[in-house]
């Protein structure tokens, strides 16, 4: 079906073009966000509570792996050296498995983020770009309607690829994709708002847009004073799925893709409709 920003239990749409939704995450292992061996990092694996990018991660991804229907996410890492060799990587596969990056639920997500903290080394730049390319590239081979992409980026804030992430989402808003990027820390997120293009259009090269596909939310806007406890899942929901009704719609249109046309009121075999008066 299209997508509905529905709950997944409510009535189905009958008559609507069948839509695979597919969400990626790609997680911020840059060395800005701390050491995690110390309780500053938003990195820091605190076995008593969950740490600022895993309380995202969760609260954020419980709420969108409900309109992925087969629980599996691609999950990616960007900013680290990995073993063995040490080599600094901007889209490494969170599970360690370069052939099959998708994890089982946000759990599943969860256990290979932790992992990967145990592995890898924290390093840098912060380049959005490779893993907004990396997503586009899927989109970019199934432009018929039949799928949709979703990004969803948890970062610091510190981005040292503006041109290059500009210039990527520029090519990204031809296809059928759209991006959420989630802030954590206290740092300023300027550069998150400005590729968020609700005030003025994202362009690059002197090219603008087709679409803005970028929602920016900044996490510490939910969270209570102690920085532990999401205060309200449903404005969270409201406002990390704000815009990505408008953005898939308007990808539609754009290529005329159509709903399917809805199928006549169902009449049992054998019996016609009576009206008593």
């Amino acid at each position: 079906m299209w997508l509905i920003f529905e709950p997944p239990s409510s009535t189905a749409i009958t008559g609507i073009k069948r839509t695979q939704i597919n969400f990626t995450v790609a997680i911020d292992f840059t060395a800005s966000n701390g050491n995690p061996s110390q309780s500053t990092s938003l990195h820091y694996m605190n076995p008593y509570q969950l740490n600022a990018y895993a309380m995202a991660l969760k609260a954020v991804g419980e709420i969108i792996q409900d309109y992925d229907s087969d629980k599996m996410f691609p999950a990616l890492g960007f900013g680290a050296k990995i073993p063995p060799e040490g080599h600094v990587s901007h889209e490494f596969p969170l599970n360690a498995n370069p052939d099959n990056p998708h994890c089982s639920g946000i759990e599943g997500i969860l256990e290979a983020y932790h992992d990967s903290l145990k592995t890898v080394q924290l390093y840098g730049p912060t380049n959005f770009a490779p893993v907004v390319n990396h997503v586009a590239r899927y989109a970019a081979a199934v432009q018929d309607g039949s799928q949709y992409f979703v990004l969803l980026i948890i970062t610091d804030g510190v981005i040292s690829d503006m041109a290059q992430t500009k210039e990527a989402i520029v090519n990204a808003a031809k296809l059928p994709m759209s991006i959420i990027i989630v802030g954590v820390g206290q740092a300023e997120f300027d550069a998150m708002v400005e590729l968020d293009g609700d005030d003025v259009r994202i362009s690059s090269r002197g090219k603008v847009a087709e679409r803005d596909i970028v929602q920016f939310v900044p996490f510490r806007d939910y969270i209570d004073r102690t920085g532990n406890h999401v205060l309200s899942m449903a404005r969270l929901a409201k406002d990390v799925l704000a815009e990505i009704p408008d953005q898939f719609i308007s990808y539609m249109k754009g290529r005329n893709i159509k709903p399917n046309p809805a199928p006549p009121p169902y009449t049992p075999t054998g019996h016609t409709l009576q009206t008593q008066i």
